[in-house]
């Protein structure tokens, strides 16, 4: 008997509660799918559903396989991802992301710490969106990233999530670069300079609320991602920015984010906006390459960029932070 081909056909009438719906999901008839949940009860020994004319219903016994079946199925399908890198010659290979918005330090030390951690396997990095990570996990294309929540994480499993607290950098003429924290509301008058929208939809809209409710709403967004570009729009057009302290630092030393050069970064009262982070992968893909990455970031955001651990609003299916390497 082809397990996994029943297993499909269980999960599928689980969830459409109708053997109709599920056949025509499976792209099969329904006789076959009646006969294929029957030969699987046989197999295990225990009635998954009660069938009327009208309805179907999960027994006991099926609800409590289920989660147990789309763990098989997760697993299968991670098999299967992992013998056509092996056919395609990426054997050794990790593909995995980083977000746009981390310091150099940042990605040198996971690099490092990655490097001293794992040994054998190549690191193909890449530099993508929370968006485009997505997209990329569910196009069998990345093995591993680091993502910002909130997002979906449906099919994923998560590290530890972290905080990065965000500060504004502004005009160094602006009244309030002479705050030593400046409180959300007294940015009323200038335009927001933010990602894309579509980098990151839910961090965005949350970025954009959590102002409105501190009283500062800004005249104009605008769009920009690279640090240089930030700082030109900063600097032309009065505009503000936020980032975390370890991107934009408090111009001490730096001739391109100090006082000199027209453009100062401070911490925001109360702390109130933040950048959650954690490292994500295909659910059954963790592996010790996975686990060595996932370590060396976790890693380096507390030691370089000041990330602590954060509490997560909704559930997100962590795993145990023992697990790696902190």
């Amino acid at each position: 008997m082809d397990l996994v081909r029943h297993l499909e056909c269980f999960v599928a009438v689980a969830e459409e509660s109708h053997f109709g719906r599920a056949a025509a999901r499976l792209g099969m008839a329904q006789p076959p799918l009646s006969q294929r949940i029957q030969r699987l009860e046989k197999h295990l020994g225990v009635r998954l559903f009660e069938r009327t004319s009208r309805q179907v219903t999960i027994t006991e016994a099926g609800a409590l396989l289920l989660a147990e079946a789309r763990e098989v199925l997760a697993r299968s399908e991670a098999l299967m991802a992992t013998a056509r890198r092996i056919r395609d010659g990426e054997t050794g290979l990790l593909r995995a992301a980083l977000p746009p918005d981390l310091s150099g330090a940042t990605v040198a030390a996971l690099l490092a710490g990655f490097t001293e951690s794992a040994a054998g396997p190549e690191l193909e990095l890449h530099e993508l969106s929370t968006a485009q990570q997505l997209a990329a996990f569910a196009a069998h294309e990345l093995d591993v990233g680091l993502i910002h929540h909130p997002c979906d994480v449906s099919g994923l499993e998560l590290g530890p999530v972290l905080r990065r607290e965000l500060g504004v950098l502004l005009p160094g003429d602006a009244a309030a670069a002479g705050l030593e924290e400046v409180p959300l509301a007294s940015l009323t008058g200038h335009d927001l300079i933010l990602f894309p929208r579509p980098a990151a939809p839910a961090v965005y809209d949350d970025l954009l609320t959590t102002c409105a409710r501190n009283g500062y709403t800004p005249t104009a967004v605008r769009h920009a991602q690279g640090a240089s570009f930030v700082r030109g729009l900063v600097l032309s057009a009065g505009a503000v920015a936020f980032g975390p302290r370890d991107a934009h630092g408090d111009g001490a030393g730096d001739p391109g984010q100090g006082p000199a050069s027209g453009v100062v970064w401070r911490p925001l009262t109360g702390a109130p906006l933040a950048l959650r982070h954690s490292v994500a992968w295909p659910e059954g893909r963790g592996d010790p390459a996975v686990a060595a990455f996932a370590g060396a970031a976790t890693h380096a955001l507390r030691t370089t960029a000041g990330a602590t651990p954060d509490l997560p609003s909704r559930p997100l299916h962590l795993r145990p932070a023992s697990e790696y390497w902190l």
